[in-house]
């Protein structure tokens, strides 16, 4: 062996273990994910690691919340706000740190030795490394990247689904607020009638039938408004949660007074059908995870068969024998293979080769269900953004004109104070309906803008009800 075999084998090692050492830069994958969902972080996304960026964030939560929040400010606070997102984007950090570390070469392994016999000392000096890691390294590499890179999807999915939960919670919310204010008008029309019903018995202008029904809209109504109201503190509770609010913050929160109009136009199923199947994430998500399965699976048709130890050696001989001191140096390598004698590794190739077969499977599951996914989400959007427009343009002006005319007709002395109550209790019920038809339609596009991006949300289409508790009829 030649005397320079030691230094140059070590300084190769050396090289590749550097060449492996790559960090992971997660400010440029949270960055990706700001430009990839940039409709739902407005590049607000961002993991607060130090007190200034801490204080920083707080303070614009403060400005926030000084305010009635909007659907784009509840989103904006809780990016900055949200221990659950922060906590997200840790984990991810950790998800890709750890796929990192997966494509690095093992730390080698130096042993020293001190050997006398008689008047001989031996030292003795090893290099021990795994010959099948260095060989191996570069397709290593490769699939820590695809992990990485599948790391840096699923945190893009995670986001998108986050956001979404948040703008879905305000819309329901905002509605569960308005429902209550009329649910509190429905009481109050239905307090009034049953404490004339009352009076009008004790005078003896009604009968027994004639008061109590009246008594039981009031008694219904009640009900229903206390319905609304835990319904309204439920909604506010569940936005506070994904908010991340302190106590503190929860007592400043404000909401508008009612939900947005709706838009001039629905959105064009052509515009829905424009978005790429291969763009949605779950799609890249399938297939980076389809890629990573035949690497490793190629990796791993090697080591599970063979594992290879390379040891290189340096030992210096003194002989102090005589009084004849001198050292002879002696050089050379080992190997160690581990020989498959008692498992061949088919177990760990048959799972090999069915994680692959459901990797592709599932892929192709992914690519197969998602235009369908797409049509069914526009289907429930379309759908709620009729049914709104519809109580919008239709119902809610005829109720508005029939209220009128009933007034006209009670100041004319052609019905009565009680056919006027319940009028309002109608006209009401019609409004609270409408909420609901608003409600559902915001829910619908919130959940079509993920489904578009490629996190689909499920949302079950139900008829516009009316709140309140109150029976139809009178």
């Amino acid at each position: 062996m030649k005397p320079r075999l030691f230094k140059l084998t070590a300084s190769g090692a050396t090289a590749l273990v550097l060449a492996g050492c790559a960090s992971v830069n997660f400010d440029q994958a949270v960055s990706e994910t700001n430009q990839i969902a940039s409709a739902f972080t407005s590049g607000q996304l961002a993991l607060s690691q130090t007190a200034a960026q801490n204080a920083a964030r707080s303070k614009l939560a403060s400005d926030l919340l000084s305010k009635p929040l909007s659907s784009d400010d509840a989103i904006q606070l809780a990016l900055v706000n949200s221990p659950a997102l922060q906590n997200l984007l840790a984990q991810s950090w950790v998800d890709m740190s750890v796929a990192s570390q997966a494509g690095r070469i093992s730390n080698p392994i130096f042993k020293f030795e001190r050997v006398t016999f008689k008047d001989e000392l031996e030292l003795g000096r090893i290099l021990s490394f795994g010959l099948l890691d260095l060989l191996t390294l570069p397709r290593r590499q490769a699939m820590a990247q695809s992990q990485i890179e599948q790391a840096k999807v699923q945190l893009s999915a995670n986001v998108v689904e986050q956001v979404t939960q948040v703008r879905q919670a305000w819309v329901r919310a905002v509605a569960a607020s308005q429902v209550l204010q009329y649910a509190e008008q429905i009481n109050t029309a239905a307090e009034a009638g049953a404490e004339l019903a009352k009076r009008m018995q004790q005078v003896g202008n009604f009968n027994k039938l004639q008061r109590a029904r009246q008594q039981v809209f009031y008694a219904d109504s009640t009900a229903g408004l206390a319905a609304a109201q835990h319904g309204a503190l439920a909604a506010r509770e569940e936005l506070i949660r994904l908010l991340g609010l302190t106590d503190a913050q929860a007592t400043q929160l404000k909401l508008p007074e009612r939900l947005p109009d709706l838009p001039k136009d629905a959105r064009a199923m052509s515009q829905v059908k424009s978005t790429a199947t291969d763009q949605r994430l779950d799609v890249q998500l399938a297939r980076s995870q389809l890629d990573a399965a035949g690497k490793a699976q190629n990796l791993n048709l090697l080591t599970s068969l063979v594992d290879v130890e390379l040891d290189i050696l340096r030992s210096t001989t003194f002989d102090n024998g005589s009084g004849v001191g001198g050292a002879f140096a002696k050089r050379g390598y080992e190997l160690g293979i581990r020989l498959p004698i008692f498992d061949w590794g088919n177990a760990k190739r048959d799972a090999m080769n069915a994680q692959s077969l459901a990797a592709a499977n599932r892929y192709e599951s992914t690519v197969r269900s998602a235009t369908s996914q797409l049509r069914e989400s526009y289907s429930a959007y379309r759908t709620a953004y009729d049914v709104a427009r519809h109580y919008r343009d239709e119902v809610v002006p005829l109720r508005k004109i029939m209220a009128e005319e009933n007034v006209l007709r009670y100041n004319g002395m052609l019905i009565g104070v009680f056919e006027l109550l319940a009028d309002t209790r109608d006209q009401i019920r019609s409004v609270v309906t409408a909420i609901n038809a608003y409600q559902q339609f915001w829910l619908a596009d919130a959940a079509l803008s993920a489904s578009m991006i490629g996190k689909p949300t499920g949302l079950q289409m139900s008829a516009p009800s009316a709140s309140g508790g109150e029976k139809p009829g009178h």
